[in-house]
């Protein structure tokens, strides 16, 4: 079972029968087209898409021939001087350090590189992979899906960070672990979800 965002609205793509019960709020299909998909979730009754194959690589060998796929990499950045984490502030919402993957740019290569663009932080060193998450986004009248490769990243920086303003980024600050909490009801789900299995697990 994989979730996929759409405003904030996840779509699980599943191999599993699923009974709802009649109250749910959300729509079960067999695997459909993309404009249907669209349209179903842009339905405000509609909290939530669970898209159904009975063999998982089909499931997304269709969904990804829907939709252009983005590659893009960012990290969960921790300061080994303050334990805090960072966070950047963008489009109203909290967000993590993130970028699309250049061509011929390795993944990890791409997360570095992402990060110091858009925060300032030097000195970064990737300690692990943590998940990968997938949202569909609206570019040029044109859906497409990203899929973000997640690392969770040190540093020992402790000069004065400088978000990426031309990017949209209003604030990039660290967060002492307790206080993260309080940010997630501003922050994208799929930033969620990459927070919570890291402290989670």
């Amino acid at each position: 079972m994989y979730k996929v965002f759409f405003n904030q609205k996840p779509i699980v793509l599943t191999t599993d029968i699923i009974h709802p019960k009649e109250d749910s709020p959300f729509f079960y299909v067999k695997f459909t087209n993309k404009k249907f998909i669209v349209q179903i979730l842009k339905s405000k009754k509609v909290k939530m898409l669970y898209l159904y194959h009975l063999k998982e690589e089909k499931l997304w060998f269709y969904f990804f021939n829907m939709f252009k796929l983005i590659e893009a990499a960012g990290g969960l950045v921790k300061n080994l001087k303050t334990n805090h984490f960072l966070f950047i502030f963008r489009n109203k919402k909290w967000d993590l350090p993130k970028g699309r993957i250049n061509k011929n740019e390795g993944v990890k290569d791409a997360t570095i590189r992402e990060v110091e663009e858009e925060t300032g932080v030097k000195n970064l060193s990737i300690i692990k992979p943590l998940n990968t998450t997938y949202h569909i986004f609206k570019k040029n009248r044109k859906y497409k899906l990203k899929k973000t490769f997640w690392y969770l990243m040190d540093t020992n920086f402790v000069n004065e960070l400088t978000p990426e303003t031309k990017e949209g980024i209003e604030r990039a600050i660290w967060v002492e672990k307790k206080s993260i909490g309080a940010l997630k009801s501003k922050m994208y789900q799929n930033i969620n979800l990459v927070i919570s299995n890291y402290f989670d697990s």
